[in-house]
């Protein structure tokens, strides 16, 4: 019995804090924007409503549902090529360096010169 009063205990301390958590990055959230945002950009004021969906809406789109505790599915991909580069001669390393950036050689934008070779042109 004295288990289980204190997994009550455990689990509504958790269960007060995180609400607690919630509530205050909301808070936090709503006043920011209400301080800054619309006197720079002109936008509207939120609510403390508005704030906790800006919130939601936030980690779904940038940090999943993921905790850390949790590796996920790209936590072995990372650490079988963490093993996989422990594994490589110095040798093997630079051939593969080498490799990725040919690779992304393609991705980087060109830089314009500016008249008269002075640099970058912006």
């Amino acid at each position: 019995m004295k288990r289980g009063k204190w997994f009550l205990k455990k689990g509504l301390t958790v269960l007060l804090v995180a609400t607690g958590a919630v509530l205050l990055f909301g808070f936090i959230v709503m006043t920011l924007w209400n301080a800054i945002l619309p006197a720079v950009i002109h936008a509207g004021t939120l609510t403390f409503g508005q704030a906790l969906g800006l919130l939601v809406l936030s980690k779904i789109l940038f940090g999943g549902f993921r905790g850390p505790w949790r590796g996920g599915p790209g936590s072995r991909w990372k650490q079988g090529m963490k093993d996989r580069w422990l594994q490589m001669t110095p040798e093997d390393r630079e051939k593969f360096k080498q490799d990725w950036k040919g690779r992304c050689a393609a991705w980087k934008r060109p830089v314009e010169e500016a008249p008269g070779g002075e640099g970058p042109a912006f």
